[in-house]
């Protein structure tokens, strides 16, 4: 790929965003599939109840729609571009699945935790009998050194992919947060994958960035539409899988540093009220303990994308130094 084929999937996928959102959030709105926010959360989030939610629908099907065509386009379809759309399409659905039960069923919580854990699974399975079916590689890297786990590598992959579309999920608790983190997440492992020629790889991720920006037109504060589960679940899942076809898995704990912390403080908060009765943070995910400690939305939001700029940026060097 070169660079100005890379400039128009960026250019695509973010124009189909930014031409289908204004035309998707009325439509939402109509249906009334707005936002129920939960009482326990920040007072002055209570403010964003009825904001439209699913809007995750808009850019994944730009995502699908630009991997396609310039997948088609610049080569032919492979096992990357299938693995890659599977997970995506796969956790959006099990998101949607979720936003439908808690804005037309009005369950708050959508679906059980049991149920969503189940449905990520049987994608993850999935995932993997279609990625040893290719031959693709079991080894885990370390950096500097790789293991081949063999059959145990799919234990890796179901906590792998579980684990991350989770703490995506657990990240978008704020106006764009997750659209800016994730979009200077997916844009690191774009370069990586573009430098190790995996050209179906990087359309993809690239896509993606494109996809997630046009989206953040409408998602930062004031957020006119939320992604909800059906757009954090499918870009957590992503993620994950990129990490695994560019062989550079454990770099998403520093590309994706901000999900890490999100997701470190709701298990440490979790461990310390249930253990000492104590709370360490004034309330989790991170971001909240923030917003309570005084910092306004934006400088929240603001402050967690420069971090993951700055892990993006020392991701992509250490990526393409080993690529």
């Amino acid at each position: 790929m070169s660079e100005w084929q890379i400039g128009l999937v960026i250019a695509v996928s973010f124009l189909i965003t930014v031409v289908i959102a204004p035309l998707f959030i009325p439509f939402l709105r109509r249906l009334k599939f707005g936002q129920s926010i939960r009482e326990e959360g920040p007072a002055s989030h209570q403010q964003k109840s009825g904001t439209p939610t699913m809007g995750g629908l808009v850019f994944l099907l730009s995502i699908v729609v630009t991997t396609l065509f310039f997948v088609q386009l610049f080569g032919s379809i492979g096992a990357e571009t299938i693995l890659l759309l599977l997970v995506t399409i796969g956790f959006g659905f099990l998101g949607f699945l979720d936003d439908f039960i808690k804005v037309v069923m009005k369950r708050n919580l959508g679906l059980t935790s049991s149920q969503k854990l189940i449905g990520q699974i049987i994608i993850s399975i999935i995932f993997y009998v279609i990625y040893a079916q290719h031959e693709l590689s079991t080894e885990l890297s370390f950096g500097f050194f790789s293991i081949d786990l063999g059959i145990i590598y799919a234990l890796f992959v179901l906590f792998w992919l579980v684990g991350f579309s989770n703490a995506v999920n657990l990240t978008d608790g704020l106006d764009g947060l997750v659209s800016g983190t994730a979009s200077v997440a997916f844009g690191a492992y774009a370069v990586i994958a573009w430098s190790q020629g995996l050209d179906e790889t990087a359309v993809f991720a690239f896509a993606v960035v494109g996809a997630v920006i046009g989206f953040l037109v409408f998602n930062a504060y004031p957020a006119h539409v939320f992604m909800g589960d059906t757009g954090s679940l499918a870009l957590g899942g992503a993620i994950a899988v990129l990490s695994i076809l560019t062989k550079f898995e454990f770099l998403l704990l520093l590309i994706g540093i901000v999900f890490v912390a999100e997701t470190l403080s709701v298990i440490l908060q979790v461990w310390s009220f249930k253990t000492t009765g104590k709370r360490i943070f004034r309330m989790s995910p991170l971001h909240h303990h923030f917003e309570l400690g005084g910092w306004t939305e934006w400088r929240v939001v603001v402050t967690f994308w420069s971090v993951g700029v700055v892990a993006a940026a020392i991701g992509v060097w250490i990526g393409v130094w080993n690529s």
